[in-house]
């Protein structure tokens, strides 16, 4: 039996047509599984727990949603041992990006996990609480902050719009990053600690992040001008960035983050900073191309 976990308003609607869609691939297929769903977070994972209860021999879990049902699952799959993949349903969609899906083909990737085993791959544990791709500080949280709170307009334009309101008035903070081997004290714009390569749809803020080495790659964003940023932003959605001079990047396995700032993972909110947060080697198991 699988569990198939569907957000159904997640991607403006687009969750509950495509949790339908792969219902009935998986009724074409002959594949039994049970339908999870909720009108809250809440309310989902209090199916989702009693599904587990009820189903000790669960063969996997397939979430149809965005990042944040990815996340919310995650909590469960994890301590569970519970392998898990996600059809891409969401605005963001950055776990899926991270491990190398196509966004598009649904097919190809349901019919490679059901006829493959799950693979090994690593995830970041923050004060307890687990997350796939990307923990990050700084002008990224501050833009999340303003887009939870904007009614209009809807989708990735939301976090469009928040860039524009929120990069006038930004000012780089001070921050201590305490890593394996050293700790940085410096101003800096942005903070990302990524197990895997993209977040805030689509941007590659760590293009060589790695699920399967057992290290975060830590990107640094520098004070720059705001000229500069936005003549600099752009690159983030393919990489490039990590040519400017005001990026560093480094690897490491554990990470404390202290300052006056808050933190977001998976497009979640964690908090307020300090954070801790490490990368667990083989903590998930999942589904790459």
């Amino acid at each position: 039996m699988w569990a198939l976990v569907i957000n159904p308003v997640s991607g403006q609607g687009k969750g509950a047509s495509i949790g339908n869609y792969v219902a009935g691939y998986l009724n074409t297929n002959s594949v039994p599984y049970t339908i999870i769903t909720g009108n809250s977070s809440d309310t989902l994972l209090k199916h989702f727990d009693i599904f587990l209860n009820s189903h000790p021999q669960c063969k996997g879990v397939i979430a149809v949603g965005g990042d944040g049902l990815f996340h919310i699952v995650l909590q469960k799959t994890i301590p569970a041992q519970l392998p898990i993949t996600l059809i891409p349903a969401g605005t963001g969609n950055d776990f899926v990006r991270s491990l190398g899906w196509d966004l598009d083909d649904i097919d190809s990737q349901l019919s490679h996990v059901l006829s493959n085993p799950a693979k090994r791959l690593d995830a970041g544990l923050v004060d307890g609480e687990w997350f796939g791709s990307v923990l990050s500080t700084g002008f990224d949280a501050v833009v999340n902050e303003r887009a939870n709170k904007l009614k209009w307009p809807k989708g990735p334009m939301k976090y469009n719009m928040s860039i524009v309101m929120e990069l006038p008035r930004f000012q780089p903070k001070n921050y201590e990053i305490h890593l394996d081997d050293r700790t940085i004290t410096t101003q800096a714009m942005l903070i990302a600690v990524g197990n895997g390569r993209s977040y805030g749809g689509g941007m590659l803020v760590c293009p060589e992040a790695d699920m399967t080495d057992g290290f975060f790659d830590v990107m640094i964003l520098h004070p720059v001008s705001k000229l500069e940023f936005v003549k600099v932003f752009p690159s983030v959605f393919i990489g490039a960035h990590i040519d400017h001079p005001a990026v560093e990047i480094v690897k490491s396995k554990k990470v404390r983050i202290d300052s006056n700032s808050v933190a977001y993972s998976d497009g979640e909110r964690i908090g307020q900073l300090p954070v801790n947060a490490e990368c667990i080697q083989g903590a998930m198991l999942g589904w790459t191309p």
